[in-house]
């Protein structure tokens, strides 16, 4: 039995009943957990956001992402709270100019240790950094 709403013509048979998806996360290719391992680190450029968002979002659907957003999170977060204090203690007169350059030799560390990190884990090996200081697993570790 057809009928027209309208101008367009539908049935009334019964449409199944919606099904729900499933509440677990859909596991990442192998390909894109080293894609997203890969721009974790190369996001440290611009600071610890870009590993963060990853981490928090991504960590339960690929073990290499987890582990290596993880990674460069402990090391991009203190850096990244460095140049922000560095940066604001720069307009201070006299002393300021000191800041400034304290922040711009930390950017360029961080940087290129990103970008080394990076190129490493796109080739599907794991990273560490020399200098982490691993904040963000202390943190943790006094918490829980």
């Amino acid at each position: 039995m057809k009928r027209e709403v309208l101008g367009t013509t539908s049935t009334t048979e019964q449409t199944p009943p919606f099904e729900g998806t499933n509440a677990m996360p859909q596991p990442l290719s192998v390909k894109d957990d080293r894609t997203m391992a890969t721009l974790a680190h190369f996001g440290g450029v611009v600071g610890c956001i870009p590993s963060g968002l990853i981490y928090l979002t991504l960590r339960a659907r690929g073990r290499f992402t987890a582990q290596e957003s993880r990674e460069a999170l402990n090391f991009t977060l203190l850096p990244s709270v460095l140049i922000v204090v560095c940066v604001a203690l720069s307009p201070v007169p006299a002393i300021g100019w000191l800041f400034g350059l304290v922040a711009a030799v930390v950017w360029v560390f961080l940087a290129l240790s990103s970008l080394v990190a990076g190129v490493h884990v796109n080739r599907g090996n794991p990273y560490q950094y020399r200098l982490n200081t691993r904040l963000l697993d202390r943190i943790s570790a006094r918490r829980g």
